[in-house]
């Protein structure tokens, strides 16, 4: 047995780096993992959500979209009209370990995040006890009646979960100068791309949003790569 204080050690002995294992990493664990999480009740979000996604994988990251568990009774839905759930897996507090970076899509309730959202985000106490989100990219998207429905404060009163969890902010900024257009009605703020579904929900995402939201993707993937390493 050595008679050197380990605190006194420049570092192991050779029979102790022996004995530890070794560590290998494959190359699909080398691409940048990111989850796109909605919550999209009339489609507007879910729209968005595939210009963003495509921007992520412009970067050759890998991205799923998830939706998170609806708490409204199918005869509510029914009542308010809403379509059929699109086709996205259920996220779940567990499977955001796997993932290197969020983006949340949210549509607008009072000028915040949906309940459904909130919800699912109370889910994720364990995670942090854990610290289990610690230094990951966060992100999110919009969905509002209009222009001053919630484009900015929506991504404002987001980023209390992400402070708590550790998980590091990426706004959008204004790395895409159609976000200041002036031109035409759009979504979108300095917090993350948007769209302006109407009042009465019948307006869908226009060019100029996906294109955004595309830049968005892109901008986000390619932070959330930087932090992974």
């Amino acid at each position: 047995m050595s008679s050197i204080c380990p605190c006194l050690r420049e570092g192991p002995t050779q029979q102790e780096q022996e004995q530890q294992p070794k560590q290998t990493i494959s190359k699909s664990n080398n691409m940048t993992k990111i989850a796109i999480i909605v919550y999209t009740l009339y489609g507007h979000i879910g729209t968005l959500a595939e210009s963003v996604k495509k921007g992520v994988e412009s970067t050759g990251a890998e991205c799923t979209i998830f939706q998170v568990p609806e708490t409204l009774t199918e005869e509510i839905l029914g009542k308010m009209g809403a379509p059929p759930k699109p086709d996205y897996p259920i996220m779940t507090a567990a499977k955001m370990e796997e993932f290197d970076g969020f983006l949340f899509g949210l549509s607008g309730r009072y000028g915040i995040m949906p309940a459904q959202t909130k919800s699912f985000m109370d889910s994720t106490g364990s995670l942090w006890m854990s610290g289990k989100l610690v230094g990951k990219a966060g992100g999110c998207f919009f969905s509002s009646g209009c222009q001053g429905g919630g484009q900015e404060t929506m991504g404002l009163t987001t980023v209390t979960f992400f402070t708590h969890h550790g998980i590091v902010f990426v706004p959008l900024g204004y790395i895409d100068p159609k976000v200041m257009s002036n031109d035409e009605v759009h979504g979108a703020s300095a917090y993350g791309s948007g769209t302006i579904a109407g009042g009465d929900g019948s307006r869908q995402p226009s060019t100029l949003e996906k294109d955004v939201g595309e830049s968005h993707g892109k901008h986000f993937a390619t932070i959330a790569a930087k932090l992974a390493k």
